[in-house]
């Protein structure tokens, strides 16, 4: 959890600088990459944990 909170703090700054910054809107590109990323590690990592209950 905490590394899905980091690349979305990550994502969220490269977004407002390529937002921000003139010529650099490939960093929004890559903040955008980056958080989509961070989505698909954190479904990954709570469909894992799904699968280790026990059955009752």
């Amino acid at each position: 959890m905490a590394l899905f909170l980091f690349l979305l703090l990550v994502a969220l700054v490269l977004g407002v600088l390529g937002v921000t910054l003139k010529g650099m809107l490939y960093l929004l590109f890559i903040g955008i990459a980056v958080f989509l990323l961070s989505l698909v590690l954190l479904g990954a990592t709570l469909g894992r944990r799904r699968g280790r209950r026990p059955a009752r």
